[in-house]
């Protein structure tokens, strides 16, 4: 991957750019601080945000004296050179009020234009499961219980197998959505959160790196 050198960065008259800190596996906004080179520098460095604070006039490490810390995955500029977008992995909570993101207070929803989420659809069935809603089937899987949802889940299984078996592309989105939906609702008759599923899949990638990482090791102690 070919980065972009830190001097083509383009800081303002106060030697300043906005940093847009997002959590790198939800995509959500958590907060928006500036940097300047030093900052920046040391942000690279660490691998941990570091800001400049333009109230205290002075070097910020975010999480040194509260412990939530932000563990750097990426930095990117915008076009203009003139913005930063820092993904991280957080240790919590980003605000200084406690709360996981800055961005709390809204202003606008749209009522005719929606975003869908993972998050969003594990809060709709979370509330079919807390206040049962009539005529929803969401609702009767739950009545019926952990048997009932683990035949869907296998059932929705086998469809996936079968349409992918038959290599037909549509039927397999459609089928491996529904096996979502099952599996999303087994997780909260479990108690069971992304979150928990995101942490598992990112322990199996470092796992399967460190293998490859071996692996190259032995090939090259072979040559």
């Amino acid at each position: 991957m070919q980065y972009i050198d830190i001097d083509t960065l383009k800081f303002d008259d106060k030697g300043l750019i906005p940093a847009i800190v997002v959590d790198a596996s939800s995509g959500k906004v958590l907060t928006l601080a500036y940097m300047n080179r030093e900052s920046l520098k040391i942000s690279m460095e660490k691998e941990l945000t570091c800001f400049w604070s333009r109230s205290r006039q002075a070097l910020w490490l975010k999480g040194e004296t509260s412990g939530n810390t932000q563990h750097i995955v990426s930095i990117t500029a915008d076009c203009d050179r003139d913005a930063l977008v820092v993904a991280v992995n957080k240790d919590g909570p980003a605000c200084h009020l406690g709360t996981e993101s800055c961005f709390t207070n809204p202003v606008f929803d749209s009522e005719d234009n929606h975003a869908f989420t993972p998050e969003g659809l594990m809060r709709l069935i979370e509330g079919r499961r807390t206040e049962k809603k009539a005529g929803s089937y969401t609702t009767y899987l739950f009545e019926k219980g952990i048997d009932k949802i683990l035949k869907k889940v296998g059932e929705e299984a086998t469809e996936v197998i079968i349409a992918g078996k038959d290599d037909d592309r549509a039927e397999t989105i459609y089928e491996i959505a529904d096996l979502a939906y099952h599996v999303m609702v087994l997780m909260i008759q479990m108690g069971i959160s992304l979150d928990d599923i995101r942490d598992e899949l990112a322990s199996r990638h470092v796992i399967d790196h460190k293998v490859k990482q071996e692996k190259m090791t032995g090939d090259a102690a072979k040559q």
